[in-house]
């Protein structure tokens, strides 16, 4: 989905933060939190809970302050031309038309959206989640409520795992991480621990509630104004739907275990099969409503 070229775009919505831990590297499998055994992969698009682990000293990445010491340059990302053509600033205007259309929309269901920050790093930093890197992938942290995103993840998501590199695709990571923001401030996020795992576990339904969370947000974002009125995005076309598409099955649990694994095991999911992430993007796509995306209200979602 491109940007008109003369939107406005707003950096106080995002950070800077990192600049350790090197060149990016591919996403680790296994991992334990106070007992609990996680896949680490579950957490690509979701929330990182790693920082709660009783000891984290063992960290191979290097710790880094989250909000300070970056060579990041958002002064670079004025206008929707240079969101089209610089990642990092396309994450910028994805922010900003992701937050607008929520602070507009929310009113409808009587409730108002808080603004939420997305701090984009390299390499590796600290959230009060614990340390983010390309070996978790894009979270949202409920316990600093920021979303955190490496810009070159989206290189590791075509590179490894076969989503294109099409705008949208690396638009709807950043609209899912929003969906789960969304969560965080109706109070949902935590059925996702009650119930982490299995094909139709809470942590799956939360995971693909996001996704149908920035499926709203995109049927939406071609309305979505920027401050002085003008719209962030141009209307969707059938090519940014199959980008999107893409991302939402590389990412899906079954996609990720035959690739890093050799087997699938549905017991172990955390997010979702390829078809479910991309069935419930387009189940909040075509209705563009929130109320589509009540995934706790169905019997089976994967």
């Amino acid at each position: 989905m491109s940007f008109n070229d003369g939107a406005g775009l707003d950096t106080s919505q995002v950070e800077s933060g990192g600049g350790g831990g090197g060149a990016p590297g591919g996403i680790a499998v296994g991992g334990g939190i106070g007992g609990i055994i996680l896949l680490i992969i579950g957490l690509i698009f979701g929330i990182d809970t790693s920082g709660m682990s009783p000891d984290t000293s063992g960290s191979s990445q290097e710790q880094v302050d989250g909000t300070s010491g970056s060579s990041a340059d958002f002064d670079k990302c004025k206008t929707g031309a240079d969101a089209n053509a610089d990642v990092q600033c396309r994450v910028v205007g994805t922010v900003n038309s992701v937050n607008a259309f929520w602070a507009a929309e929310l009113p409808r269901y009587q409730k108002q959206w808080q603004l939420t920050k997305t701090v984009i790093y390299t390499g590796s930093t600290q959230s009060q989640c614990g340390t983010a890197s390309n070996q978790v992938g894009p979270f949202y942290c409920p316990l600093d409520q920021k979303v955190y995103i490496d810009a070159d993840f989206f290189a590791i998501l075509t590179k490894q795992f076969g989503a294109d590199s099409g705008a949208l695709a690396q638009e709807y990571v950043v609209a899912h991480e929003y969906g789960h923001a969304l969560q965080d401030q109706l109070g949902l996020l935590g059925r996702a621990q009650q119930d982490p795992q299995g094909p139709n576990s809470g942590g799956v339904r939360i995971e693909l509630m996001a996704d149908c969370l920035a499926g709203v947000w995109a049927k939406n974002a071609s309305t979505t104004n920027d401050a002085s009125g003008k719209p962030f995005l141009k209307a969707l076309t059938d090519t940014d739907i199959k980008s999107a598409l893409s991302a939402a099955s590389a990412v899906g649990d079954d996609r990720i275990q035959e690739k890093t694994q050799g087997q699938v095991n549905p017991e172990s999911w955390t997010h979702g099969s390829a078809e479910a992430r991309q069935r419930w993007f387009l189940q909040g796509y075509t209705k563009g409503d929130i109320n589509s995306c009540n995934t706790f209200n169905v019997d089976t979602v994967s």
